[in-house]
């Protein structure tokens, strides 16, 4: 059974701890007020790695990701500037169409970095505000939430003597660290916005106990998880910045409600740097896909090298790894053709040792270092047997389908791409020099590799044909 870190316990645990039912998973989604950028990307990809890994394992999975489309507030507290209301105001639009354009960059994103979104919900904050009012109304009957005299509504956080268990943050200390914004209407310092009123901002329904106003950003992720996976769910997952305040919040509140635990899980995925340091814009190592995709490089790459180290390690994201990660996916795609050829209509299993190694690395909380040790093993393994003419139709068809399996049902990793089309003036020079070979004018068949050489193009001779590669 896989081993999974619990951010709550600091254990590893058994994931999914029971079996014969659906694994649900919460996964905090974008703030749609701008493009995602790597670090919020490495993020959800590993949120989709961990999906495929269960499914190829063959466990049924339910993943909800929300789209936060009522903007928290800059600094995250009960005050400051909203975050939508700052990027419709810079752009001159209304927060629904900046969060509709960003939401749409976002699944663009998603689509180009083959996120599965087959069977993935992604709720809108919007449209579940009544699922909101309900659990505050909840939580003020109850007597574990306020509404002050200035109409806002807050979370009494004396209420629940575990809040600050995800985190590590004691109440005592967030106000003696001021860590927490002090406002005079709060009973606590550390209590927490559930309902804002605020005739000025923008968006605006009519909430608990009939004030105007708009939700706090906790409660929305509480309700959606609530209404599409129940009052408990598997896992929850984020990045590491938001186990404080969000993630303990939001157990706070959910728990309060309902007097059952939250979640039985919690991953949080660790940042990454740039270079080495810390992503800005200010130091030009700020990237989004888009980005990235116009300095040349394919979404296939950026997905591999921001799944290549374990999700609770640093990465250090560079332009080399990425021409890294182009070789080794161009290197796998070309092995896969070859095998490909070399097992014809062959069908096989995986190669089991090399599915035991890989299964076995992703058991250990995802250990994705050494599952692709095992994939080049398997593959430099491949490669040596064809070259020695040595390899079985059975056993080609066997390491395909591992590598295929593993790379691709898996990782994610695009290899169905055939190897990149030559332009039709190559292929015209291939083509000429295939009619001097036949006629054995060697000469003139090596004078037009040299041509096709000189736009980049390599010819390699096989069995079944010339085969154009880009040098």
């Amino acid at each position: 059974m896989p081993k999974l870190y619990d951010s709550l316990t600091k254990k590893n645990l058994d994931f999914p701890a029971e079996s014969g039912r659906p694994v649900s998973i919460y996964a905090c989604g974008p703030t749609v007020y701008h493009y995602a950028h790597i670090g919020n990307l490495r993020t959800f990809l590993t949120v989709d790695l961990l999906r495929r890994f269960l499914e190829y394992k063959g466990r049924e999975v339910k993943l909800v990701m929300n789209i936060t489309d009522v903007g928290h507030m800059l600094n995250d507290a009960d005050v400051g500037e909203d975050k939508l209301e700052a990027a419709a105001a810079k752009e001159g639009k209304t927060p629904e169409e900046i969060a509709r354009f960003y939401e749409k960059a976002f699944f663009d994103d998603l689509k180009k970095l083959d996120f599965r979104k087959e069977g993935t919900m992604f709720p809108r904050a919007t449209e579940h505000v009544p699922q909101m009012i309900a659990l505050i109304e909840k939580l003020i009957a109850d007597g574990k939430a306020y509404v002050t005299p200035k109409q806002d509504v807050y979370y009494s956080v004396a209420s629940f003597p575990d809040y600050g268990k995800l985190s590590g943050n004691s109440v005592e200390d967030l106000v003696a660290g001021a860590r927490v914004e002090v406002k005079e209407d709060k009973r606590h310092p550390a209590d927490f916005a559930l309902w804002i009123h605020n005739p000025n901002h923008v968006m605006q329904w009519k909430g608990p106990r009939g004030i105007q106003g708009y939700p706090g950003w906790h409660v929305e992720c509480s309700a959606m998880a609530g209404e599409y996976l129940g009052e408990t769910i598997d896992l929850h997952a984020g990045g590491e910045d938001l186990k404080f305040p969000h993630h303990e919040c939001e157990i706070a509140q959910s728990e309060g409600a309902t007097g059952k635990p939250f979640s039985r899980h919690w991953l949080h995925v660790t940042y990454l740097v740039v270079d080495g340091e810390k992503m800005s814009k200010s130091k030009g190592n700020f990237y989004t896909l888009q980005d990235l995709l116009d300095k040349g490089y394919s979404a296939a790459a950026v997905r591999w090298l921001l799944l290549s180290a374990h999700y609770r390690t640093q990465l250090n994201f560079t332009l080399a790894g990425l021409d890294a990660a182009e070789k080794a996916i161009a290197y796998h795609r070309g092995l896969l053709q070859r095998l490909r050829e070399a097992a014809g209509v062959e069908d096989a299993p995986a190669a089991p040792e090399a599915a035991r190694a890989f299964d076995e690395a992703m058991d250990e909380d995802l250990n994705v270092s050494k599952a692709l040790a095992a994939v080049h093993e398997a593959a430099k393994e491949a490669n040596r047997a064809l070259d020695e003419g040595s390899m079985t139709r059975e056993a080609a068809a066997a390491a395909r389908a591992f590598i295929e399996d593993a790379l691709g049902a898996a990782f994610g990793i695009d290899l169905s791409s055939p190897l990149t089309a030559a332009p039709a003036d190559v292929q015209a020079l291939a083509d000429e020099r295939q009619a001097a070979r036949a006629a054995k004018d060697w000469a003139a068949s090596d004078r037009l590799r040299d041509a096709m050489a000189a736009k980049g193009w390599t010819v390699e001779d096989t069995p079944q044909g010339p085969k154009l590669k880009k040098a």
